[in-house]
């Protein structure tokens, strides 16, 4: 790994109306790493994921990645997301499409590619995530952790230099998420720098390289897993990981 920062967020600012939801954020991830984002709901986690490729505007501040500077009125958005892949909770699959067009219909409106190259690429990322046998199936026909895996291998696909996860698996049943977090294993044992948006503990705690928890639309506690989630120092943190790691916990 390599100490090239590849996403750089500064002093981000987001409001909607009158809620402020990022208030100044700060963020970097270097080339190769995993950084992973916790939080309780609404502290400001999938606003901040969203605004890193400008799906959502910021009011103010800095988002820089792979040296394009998305903030700048003049950048060329299109160009510079194309090295940005982005999977959702939902999984955003056309459904009139087969898996295999899924695959390939950006690959070929965006990048140009010709039917040959599109679909053989798309055949690696599908096997890649183990789904060689889906490439005919429709999108209704797979479980959700399937379509998840579609998701990512159609990602993949466009060979971006970042992979951007907004909570992959919280719209899943739990006996499908290890499938897709076993691909996101797979792909931070590759090298893929990744800002993953999750609640899965257990995998920020093993594969990040860098935990940031956020809550009221701040970094309140950023540093390696070993710290964040096993030795928090900011109450705020200690309190929600204790609710996360411990369900059964009761206050007082």
């Amino acid at each position: 790994m390599t100490s090239e920062t590849v996403i750089e967020v500064s002093g981000l600012h987001k409001a909607f109306g009158e809620l402020e939801v990022l208030k100044g954020v700060d963020l970097d991830v270097r080339r190769g790493q995993v950084v992973c984002i916790i939080g309780p709901s609404g502290s400001g986690k999938s606003t901040l994921l969203r605004c890193v490729n400008l799906l959502e505007e910021p009011n103010s501040g800095k988002v820089v990645v792979n040296g394009h500077e998305l903030t700048d009125e003049d950048c060329d958005l299109d160009g510079a997301r194309r090295s940005i892949g982005m999977v959702f909770q939902s999984f955003n699959l056309f459904a009139h499409l087969s898996v295999l067009n899924n695959l390939t219909v950006a690959q070929r409106k965006v990048l140009k590619r010709n039917k040959e190259d599109a679909e053989r690429i798309a055949r690696d990322n599908l096997k890649k995530v183990g789904l060689a046998e889906k490439e005919s199936s429709m999108p209704a026909q797979l479980s959700g952790g399937q379509q998840q895996r579609v998701a990512i291998a159609r990602a993949l696909s466009m060979e971006p230099d970042v992979m951007l996860f907004d909570e992959p698996t919280s719209a899943l049943d739990p006996e499908l998420v290890g499938d897709v977090l076993s691909v996101m294993r797979q792909l931070a044992e590759e090298g893929m720098t990744m800002l993953v948006v999750t609640h899965e503990m257990q995998f920020a705690r093993e594969v990040a390289d860098k935990v940031l928890f956020m809550d009221g639309g701040v970094v309140v506690e950023q540093g390696p897993p070993s710290q964040v989630i096993g030795n928090p120092r900011h109450k705020r943190t200690q309190t929600f990981l204790s609710r996360v790691l411990n369900p059964t916990h009761v206050d007082e």
